[in-house]
């Protein structure tokens, strides 16, 4: 026989996300039970390891997190460096995780969650009814455990997008995969060798493609025959070339100048807008039949990287009583402020367990899969969310309530690739001088002493790395 409030509350994935769940949850006197489907913490940082990321150590640490490891006598990184992925979690995760290690199953894979004797049909004594969390362990054996809370920090990073722009594989996609990366290859390490004079084609307009394109034009400086083909789906991109000096995150801006400069060099041939209709193996290369503004167009290429943002595998909650947005995937109070639909510019408003609450009462989806579809995601607004939930599950509501969150600007919303018809430079007027404006109207607006111009109300939420 079990008493409900003595049994642990279940987190899902042992990420920087996943892992400050645990510390709070500690600090608050709640016993945590982490998953992770890996041998050690943040299996999908280690895959990206080989990235730095442009938010400086400052912005990687959790608060709650932070005291367990300064209670240990741990060293904390300079705050203003910037790490990579593997410096993340051999000096932050991996020491973090050996502190709440008793609390952490490893080579454990979640696939189902469910209410103790009811499916998502059932309503007598639901909401008194503990969770069943069924997973494998590292032999492949069927397990379960009881809680009485879920915290989902399993992440996105397992369900990378598709090359199709209708969200599917395009013809022949599944069968190019042994030349085709999802995500950011180590181009400049450890497949160094595959992209070494190669005919590249880099499909995606974020972070992560254009830290790949900058990685291939670095190669392409040792090896000359190494060619780059920049594909956008659309003929501009949002947020990231034209921030520059007035992002408050300077690697970040530094990443976008880069890239502008790379395209106006003519150091690689840009594509846009630009879809794929079929891929075909033709020996040591790919056939690519693509339109290109509109026009039918055969590319042959070597290799593939789709750098086309993630989706959220919600199956394992299947039995739940979920409530998502059926656009961006994300809860459905939190949709609003993050549809990459309705924004393209500004500040995440604060957001904690009232976003994030479902009708299935003390579950929640938190970290980079609460953004569901959204493109990006700072580790800061992960933190605040758990800590938000964490105090609700305590307790203590009011301070659940008390959303606080400060997150760095972008210094732009929206700038036109060069060889544009679209003359406009940013919307509102262009880039603000403004660090706390997304553009000139934003900034005209914001010295009247009102909220804004409204084109940023609400959303930006960078991401972590380029990843």
């Amino acid at each position: 026989m079990y008493h409900y409030s003595e049994l642990p509350v279940a987190v899902i994935g042992a990420g920087p996300v996943g892992l400050a769940a645990a510390a709070h949850l500690l600090e608050r006197g709640l016993q945590p039970v982490v998953f992770e489907r890996g041998k050690g913490p943040g299996s999908s940082l280690v895959e990206w390891g080989h990235v730095r990321v442009f938010s400086p150590w400052r912005y990687v640490f959790d608060k709650a997190a932070l005291h367990l490891l300064e209670e240990s006598g741990w060293i904390q990184p300079d705050p203003d460096t910037l790490p990579t992925g593997s410096e993340i979690v051999q000096q932050y995760l991996i020491p973090l995780a050996r502190l709440v290690a008793r609390h952490i199953k490893y080579g454990a894979t979640v696939h189902s969650i469910t209410r103790l004797g009811l499916d998502k049909v059932a309503n007598d004594g639901r909401d008194r009814a503990p969770f069943i969390i069924r997973y494998r362990d590292d032999t492949g054996t069927e397990r379960r455990l009881t809680a009485r809370a879920v915290l989902d920090a399993s992440g996105t990073w397992l369900r990378p997008n598709p090359m199709g722009v209708d969200g599917l594989p395009v013809l022949g996609e599944s069968l190019a995969g042994d030349r085709i990366c999802y995500g950011i290859p180590d181009v400049l390490g450890r497949e160094r060798r595959l992209y070494t004079d190669s005919n590249v084609l880099v499909v995606g307009s974020g972070h992560s493609a254009i830290n790949a394109v900058l990685s291939l034009l670095e190669l392409q400086k040792e090896h000359p025959k190494t060619s780059v083909l920049w594909a956008l789906r659309r003929n501009k991109i949002d947020k990231l070339l034209g921030g520059g000096v007035n992002d408050q995150l300077p690697a970040r801006g530094a990443l976008g100048l880069a890239a502008k400069d790379a395209i106006e060099s003519g150091r690689l041939k840009l594509l846009a807008p630009f879809s794929v209709e079929s891929i075909e193996s033709g020996g040591e290369s790919l056939n690519v039949e693509a339109l290109v503004s509109g026009q039918p167009e055969t590319l042959r290429v070597n290799r593939i990287i789709v750098a086309t943002g993630f989706r959220p595998d919600l199956s394992m909650l299947n039995e739940l009583r979920i409530d998502v947005d059926v656009v961006v995937e994300s809860p459905r109070r939190l949709a609003p402020m993050i549809d990459p639909n309705l924004h393209s510019c500004g500040t995440v408003p604060p957001h904690g367990v009232e976003e994030l609450a479902h009708p299935e009462r003390d579950f929640f989806i938190v970290g980079s899969k609460s953004y569901g579809r959204a493109p990006t995601f700072l580790m800061a607004t992960g933190y605040e969310q758990v800590r938000s939930v964490v105090a609700e599950l305590a307790g203590d509501h009011v301070a659940a309530r008390q959303v606080q969150l400060v997150l760095p600007e972008t210094g732009v919303c929206t700038v036109t690739l060069p060889g544009s018809r679209d003359k406009t430079s940013a919307c509102c007027g262009g880039p603000s001088a403004k660090v706390d404006a997304c553009c000139v109207l934003d900034a005209s607006v914001k010295s009247e002493g009102k909220a804004g111009c409204g084109c940023g109300a609400g959303m930006t939420r960078e991401m972590e790395p380029a990843k």
